[in-house]
């Protein structure tokens, strides 16, 4: 009889924990904010540098942010960009000032250093179109309750092109993409 309760037992436990997998997997298919599981999440993206050496010249708008259920996004609008948007993209040991080489520290686990072909100036005028400072945080942006960002920095608008760093809390994966006039990076969770 104890033999058949603790069978019972396990059962039980195991159509428990059945039920909590499919809870978790519906999570994915949420509202931004919720919880989604690992499997349905891609981090088949890689953690290697990234590069596109279009340039297309058009200067910076603006740096946002944004959480999703799987990653933290940076978006940055090239106002007026019609074609592809040059970049690199990739982890650093430290981040260093383009032009000065000056030293700019980042919290977090991880740097990821952002270089987007498009001046934060308007070639033609001189005026300003982004308001970001050398070695200050991304003006605008807030990262309380984001998962993986921990910090930005402006680095420089240097040569045709703005670098920022971001601090992760780990060195994970991302995904850089365009969508019209907005690059966009992604940096994952998790693995």
């Amino acid at each position: 009889m104890r033999r058949l309760g603790t069978a019972a037992t396990a059962l039980a436990l195991a159509a428990a924990g059945l039920a909590a997998t499919a809870g978790s997997a519906n999570a994915a298919s949420g509202p931004v904010g919720k919880a989604a599981s690992a499997k349905a999440c891609s981090t088949a993206w890689g953690s290697g540098a990234k590069s596109a050496t279009d340039a297309y010249g058009k200067p910076l708008k603006n740096i946002t942010t944004s959480r999703s259920a799987c990653y933290d996004r940076m978006v940055f609008d090239i106002g007026g960009a019609g074609g592809k948007v040059g970049y690199h993209v990739g982890y650093v040991n430290e981040f260093h000032q383009d032009g000065s080489g000056e030293r700019i520290p980042v919290k977090g686990g991880a740097i990821l250093e952002i270089f987007v072909s498009a001046p934060s100036f308007d070639s033609a005028t001189g005026k300003q179109t982004y308001a970001g400072k050398a070695g200050k945080s991304l003006p605008g942006v807030n990262l309380t309750g984001y998962k993986t960002f921990k910090d930005t920095k402006f680095g420089a608008s240097f040569e045709g092109q703005t670098q920022v760093g971001l601090g992760t809390r780990a060195k994970l994966p991302f995904r850089v993409s365009q969508s019209g006039h907005e690059l966009i990076v992604d940096v994952a969770h998790s693995w």
